[in-house]
């Protein structure tokens, strides 16, 4: 007879010691201070740090938030016993509307458009209607409060499922996840292209949107990968097996094929059409050092993990896998460089203490919050019905 699976109650956990508490307070506090000194020496600069740090870590709440739709929509059961987690990090995207209050104060000095004169700028002109301060804020109200409201339902009757156990919980669940991918899409979509693309007004890419998505959830995969593997370590879901690592591993294989046919694909009908209005865009990218920012992502965004998460078994080596999950975040943020940083230093990358100083900050504060609602409920759905599914493999 086998012993009874057991877990960790929220203040016995392994993990949870003052140092690992108190760790992103100080991460936090750092990234505050650093942001301070980099606002009184070069606030351009911080602006355009502290934006690529917000999309960085915007991206991990939306591919979050994504992975919690299609568990509904598709009714699966092997994402059962993570997506607890997956849930507390969508919480995280009200919590990113108030870290984008900075932006909304530094816009004029981030985005070009919002200074020139549509009168005299044809690109700006023929896209006033979108690209207007008030369009701006209005926009970007309304796409936070829908992952607020999608994030928030979500969670709330997966919540109360681990009270009543009751399938119209279940239910809730889908009614919500099936109007919500589409909501999900457009606003994701509105948001890269207000927060990102318009970086760059004059530019036309229709696959921009689906560019940013790609990402975000390949960063995300890897990332619940990461947090999958600590959650088992430290016993907190013990019903965790092979099937949920091997599914995280070939998802993420999957869309390191899918980021890399949108941005191949973007960057090959611009090149074929050879339009002065699109290729602008990346004859910028290819200037001084950026071109090999460029090979970068061809080699560190497809090529390396490509080649590595192609062999089955790797899948469940966490000897490999977590030194992928480590360059994936690494490539991610170059990512993210890539498309902002080119604005501010055409003649190439150019790292500063801002830089470092937005991913603390930013970083910190939610793994703050993230870790003060992962401690309020359990760990994992309690009483799902699905739950037998997912660890009887």
């Amino acid at each position: 007879m086998s012993a009874p699976t057991t877990t960790v109650s929220h203040h016995e956990q392994a993990g949870e010691s003052s140092i690992w508490v108190s760790l992103p307070w100080i991460l936090a506090a750092i990234g505050l201070i650093g942001c301070v000194i980099g606002y009184t020496s070069n606030p351009k600069q911080l602006g355009y740090s502290y934006l690529t740090a917000f999309m960085f870590f915007l991206s991990i709440g939306l591919g979050s938030l994504f992975l919690v739709l299609i568990h509904h929509i598709f009714d699966a059961g092997w994402g059962v016993p993570i997506r607890r987690y997956l849930e507390n990090v969508a919480c995280l995207l009200p919590y990113m509307g108030l870290l984008f209050i900075p932006l909304g104060f530094w816009a004029e000095n981030l985005y070009p458009w919002m200074t020139a004169d549509p009168h005299t700028d044809h690109a700006l002109s023929v896209k006033s209607a979108m690209f207007n301060k008030k369009s701006f804020f209005i926009v970007s109200a309304i796409v936070f409060a829908i992952w607020g409201l999608l994030s928030h339902k979500l969670r709330y009757w997966s919540v109360r499922q681990d009270e009543t156990g009751g399938s119209d919980c279940t239910h809730a669940m889908r009614r919500w996840a099936a109007p919500g991918i589409y909501l999900f899409a457009f606003s994701l979509t509105a948001g890269a292209i207000f927060w990102m693309k318009s970086l760059q007004h004059q530019w036309f890419s229709t696959m921009y949107g689906v560019y940013y998505f790609a990402g975000s959830v390949w960063i995300t995969l890897a990332t619940t990968y990461g947090a999958a593997l600590i959650l088992k370590k430290t016993n907190q879901v013990p019903m965790l097996q092979r099937l949920q690592f091997y599914h995280l591993g070939t998802l993420l294989l999957a869309f390191t094929i899918f980021y890399s046919y949108i941005h191949f694909s973007q960057y090959f009908i611009i090149w074929n059409a050879a339009m002065p209005e699109e290729t602008f865009w990346y004859v910028l990218r290819e200037k001084g050092t950026w071109v090999y920012v460029c090979w970068a992502l061809i080699l560190g965004h497809f090529v390396v993990p490509f080649l590595t998460l192609l062999r089955i078994d790797v899948k469940l080596k966490w000897a490999v896998m977590v030194p992928v999950i480590c360059w994936v975040w690494m490539i991610h943020y170059v990512d993210m460089q890539f498309n902002i940083m080119p604005l501010y230093h055409p003649n190439g990358i150019s790292p500063s203490l801002s830089d470092l100083s937005a991913m603390l900050f930013i970083g910190g504060t939610l793994a703050v919050i993230f870790l003060r609602n992962f401690r309020a409920h359990s760990p994992f759905p309690l009483k799902d019905p699905r739950m037998g599914e997912a660890i009887k493999h």
